[in-house]
C-alpha cells in the first residue's frame, strides 16, 4: 500500500492545485449574461427580442428549444463524442496530431463544442498558446457547467453571420421562424454557417453557403444521422437569400416590459402568440377602413384571471410608437353602466324602473340626448341600452359622483378630472379621463359579478385578492341589459338573433367625436376597443358604435367559443332583477326620486344613527328602523345580514354603510364610525 500513497497524494494535489486554480481564475461568462432581453408568449414562443449592449441579437437558446436534427448534425460534424469527454476530447487530439506528422501539414483540428464555446466567451487570436489555454477553459467550463450548459452556450453565442449570434436568432432571421422545427437542409445550413460565418453569409454569397450546406449534408448522411436519399432531396432546396427582420409581436407591451425588467432578461408573459397574430392583422385590415391619422388600441382578458390575451397599443409601430392604451382620453358613455349598477346595487333603482327622458336642468346644466331628441318614458333597462343621457345624469344625481368615483379608485381604476377638479354629474357623459386598459378591467368585473382584479400581464406573477365593485345580483344585471345593446350595421347580436357567443357590450363617443369605444363582455372574454386620433383632433362622425363596434366583434371572432356558462339567477337579489319592479321602484320622479303607490311613513334608521361613532360590543351593535313595510332586510358594507338580523357583528373598527330596505323596495342609509372598546 505504501507504494501507492505517493502518487495518491499527488493525485490529490493535482486536483486540488486544479480547484485552487478553477477559483482564482474563474471563465469569463461576461459575453453570455450581456445576451439579449427577450419577451415570450404563454408559451415560450418569443414575441420581440431586443438587442444586447454590443449590438447584436443574442437571444437565448436551450438546447429543448432546439430541433434534435440539428443538435445530432451539431454534434456529428463539429464533436462526435461530445458528452462522452471532459471538455477536451484525447481521441481526436491523438487522431489530429497523428494526421499532422503523416501529412507534414494540419489536417484535421481536435477542437470540441466545449473549446468552441471557452472561443466564443473569451475570442484570441489563434495561436498555440491560445489553443491550449482554449483547452484549459473547457475542462473547467464542462465542470462548471456540464454538457447541457455549454451546449446552451454555444447555441447563445455561435455567430451566424452580421450581428446574428445564437441559432435562434439564426433560425429567425434566414428561416423566419424558430429552430423547434427545422428541415434536414435547414438544420445542416445553421450547423455550416458558424465555421466560416461572413463568409458563409446566405445573403452575400449563397453559392458558398449551398456549398458549405451540402457539405454538411454529406458528412451527416455518411455518418448515419440521416439516410442518403434525404441528403439528395435536401440539397435540392433553396439558400434563402434575405436576411428577415426580428418578430415584432405585442411591441408596444413588450417595450414597457422590456423597459422595466432591465437588461438581458427573460420576460414571459401571458400573452397567446397566436390570437396577438390574429389581431394584429386585423388591425392593420381595419385601420385601412378609416381616414389617414386614425389610430386605435385594443385590449383582450380572460375573464377568470384577467390574463392579457392580446395587445394592440397602436395599429402599426412602425408608424407610432405611442402605447394608445395608456392614453387619458375621454369615456364618452362608457361608464354609463357602472352608474346604473351602483344604483341598482343600492336598491333604488330597477331595470323596470320608468324614468323621464325629457328636457332637465342640473344646476346650470341642461344636457340633451346624442340624437338631440328626447324619448318621453323610458324603463333604467331602455335607458342605458340606448344610452340616454338625462336618465344616465339623473341616476348619478342620486348615486352621487363623489361615491361613484370612490368606487371606482378603491377598485384600481385611475380616473382624471379636467384641472384636477372635483367630480360632477358630467362624468356621466364623459367628463373624465380613463385608460382602455382600466376600462376593460372594469367590464370584466361585471362579467365576474362585480369583483375587480387588475390585469395579469406576467407569468408566475401572484393574483391579488379581489375587490368588489358593486354586488353580483347588480352585475349580472347589468351584463343582461347590456346584452340587449342595439349592434352595429352587419353584426348579428341582440335578444331572438341566432348566434355563436353572447356578447355584453357598450358604445361610447367622446365630445367633438374624438375618442370613440366600444367594451364588450361574453361569459369568458373581455374585449375593449379605442379609435380616434392621438393627438386628440375632432373626428366628425365617427361614433363608438360605426368606428369601434365592429373591430369589437371581428375580435371576439379570433377567440375560442364560450366555455363557461352564464350564471342563472338563484340568490333572491337575483329573481328581484328578473321581475317586475316592485311598487316603490316603479317610477322615478327627478325632483323627489323613485315613488310608488305605497303611501307609508318614510323609512329611516333610528339606530345607528346617521354619521355616529358607534361602540361595538360583543354582541355587535343594534339594528333599528321605522316606517316603510316591514319586514325589513338589512345590509352591511354591501354585503346582506341574516334575514331578522337585529344585531350587526363588525369585522373591525372603521368606517361603515349600513342600508336597510323594506318590503316595498324602499331604502335608507347610515354612514357611521365603527370602534371597539379596549383597542388603541
Amino acid at each position: 500500500m505504501k507504494r501507492w500513497r505517493w502518487p495518491a497524494l499527488a493525485l490529490m494535489a493535482l486536483i486540488g492545485a486544479g480547484f485552487a486554480l478553477d477559483r482564482l481564475m474563474p471563465p469569463d461568462l461576461g459575453r453570455l449574461e450581456r445576451r439579449s432581453t427577450v419577451v415570450l408568449d404563454a408559451d415560450g414562443r418569443l414575441l420581440r427580442p431586443f438587442a444586447s449592449a454590443e449590438g447584436s441579437w443574442r437571444l437565448p437558446t436551450r438546447p429543448e428549444q432546439v430541433d434534435p436534427l440539428y443538435l445530432d448534425m451539431l454534434t456529428a460534424v463539429e464533436d462526435q463524442r461530445y458528452g462522452w469527454h471532459p471538455g477536451v476530447d484525447p481521441l481526436a487530439v491523438v487522431r489530429a496530431m497523428g494526421q499532422a506528422l503523416w501529412n507534414g501539414r494540419v489536417v484535421s483540428g481536435a477542437s470540441t463544442l466545449t473549446m468552441q464555446t471557452a472561443r466564443l466567451l473569451t475570442p484570441k487570436p489563434r495561436t498555440l498558446w491560445a489553443k491550449l489555454t482554449e483547452a484549459a477553459r473547457a475542462v473547467q467550463l464542462q465542470a462548471r457547467l456540464g454538457h447541457d450548459g455549454v451546449l446552451e452556450a454555444y447555441l447563445t453565442l455561435a455567430p451566424f453571420g452580421g450581428a446574428l449570434e445564437g441559432v435562434n436568432a439564426a433560425s429567425l432571421a434566414w428561416f423566419g421562424k424558430e429552430p423547434r422545427r427545422l428541415s434536414p437542409a435547414e438544420a445542416a445550413l445553421l450547423v455550416a454557417l458558424p465555421q466560416s460565418p461572413e463568409r458563409l453569409r446566405p445573403d452575400r454569397h449563397p453559392e458558398a453557403a449551398r456549398a458549405a450546406r451540402d457539405r454538411v449534408l454529406d458528412r451527416v448522411a455518411a455518418r448515419g444521422v440521416i439516410s442518403r436519399d434525404v441528403a439528395e432531396a435536401a440539397k435540392a432546396e433553396p439558400i434563402p437569400t434575405q436576411m428577415r427582420a426580428m418578430p415584432r409581436l405585442a411591441p408596444h407591451l413588450a417595450e414597457r416590459l422590456a423597459a422595466t425588467a432591465g437588461r438581458a432578461a427573460i420576460v414571459r408573459t401571458r400573452i397567446d402568440g397566436a390570437l396577438q397574430r390574429g389581431l394584429e392583422s386585423l388591425g392593420r385590415a381595419h385601420a385601412l377602413r378609416l381616414e389617414p391619422g386614425t389610430d386605435m388600441a385594443v385590449v383582450i382578458l380572460a375573464n377568470r384571471d384577467r390574463r392579457l390575451l392580446a395587445h394592440l397599443g397602436s395599429a402599426d409601430w412602425s408608424q407610432r410608437q405611442m402605447d394608445l392604451s395608456q392614453a387619458v382620453r375621454s369615456p364618452g358613455s362608457a361608464l354609463k353602466p357602472f352608474i346604473y349598477a351602483v344604483a341598482f346595487d343600492d336598491l333604488s333603482l330597477h331595470p323596470g324602473t320608468l324614468m323621464p327622458d325629457m328636457p332637465q336642468r342640473f344646476g346650470d346644466w341642461a344636457p340633451r340626448n346624442f340624437d338631440h331628441d328626447f324619448h318621453g318614458t323610458v324603463t333604467a333597462r331602455e335607458a342605458l341600452q340606448r344610452s340616454l343621457n338625462i336618465p344616465a345624469v339623473q341616476t348619478l344625481e342620486k348615486v352621487g359622483p363623489a361615491r361613484l368615483v370612490a368606487l371606482l379608485r378603491l377598485a384600481g381604476v385611475s380616473l382624471s378630472f379636467p384641472g384636477h377638479g372635483d367630480p360632477g354629474l358630467s362624468l356621466a357623459l364623459g367628463g373624465v379621463g380613463i385608460r382602455l386598459m382600466d376600462l376593460a378591467v372594469l367590464y370584466a368585473a361585471l362579467a365576474d359579478g362585480g369583483m375587480v382584479l387588475p390585469v395579469s400581464i406576467l407569468d408566475g406573477e401572484t393574483a391579488p385578492d379581489p375587490k368588489r365593485l358593486v354586488g353580483e345580483a347588480a352585475a349580472r344585471s347589468i351584463i343582461d341589459v347590456l346584452e340587449g345593446s342595439p349592434a352595429p350595421d352587419g353584426i348579428a347580436t341582440g335578444a331572438g338573433v341566432a348566434r355563436t357567443r353572447r356578447i355584453s357590450f357598450k358604445t361610447g363617443t367622446s365630445f367633438g367625436f374624438r375618442d370613440a369605444w366600444t367594451v364588450g363582455a361574453s361569459a369568458d372574454y373581455t374585449v375593449a376597443v379605442w379609435i380616434g386620433r392621438a393627438d386628440g383632433a375632432p373626428r366628425p362622425g365617427a361614433t363608438g358604435r360605426g368606428a369601434a363596434a365592429p373591430l369589437l366583434f371581428r375580435a371576439f371572432d379570433l377567440l375560442p367559443p364560450d366555455r363557461a356558462p352564464r350564471p342563472a339567477p338563484s340568490q333572491p337579489d337575483h329573481a328581484l332583477f328578473h321581475r317586475q319592479p316592485p311598487p316603490a321602484l316603479v317610477r322615478l320622479n327627478p325632483s323627489t326620486g323613485v315613488t310608488g303607490p305605497d303611501r307609508a311613513a318614510p323609512l329611516r334608521i333610528l339606530f345607528p344613527p346617521d354619521g355616529a361613532t358607534v361602540e361595538s360590543l360583543d354582541d355587535g351593535i343594534g339594528l333599528n328602523a321605522s316606517g316603510g313595510r316591514a319586514p325589513y332586510r338589512w345590509a352591511a358594507n354591501g354585503l346582506p345580514l341574516p334575514e331578522g338580523a337585529t344585531f350587526w357583528q363588525p369585522d373591525g373598527e372603521g368606517f361603515s354603510s349600513l342600508v336597510v330596505i323594506d318590503s316595498q323596495g324602499r331604502r335608507a342609509t347610515a354612514n357611521i364610525r365603527v370602534t371597539i372598546p379596549g383597542r388603541q
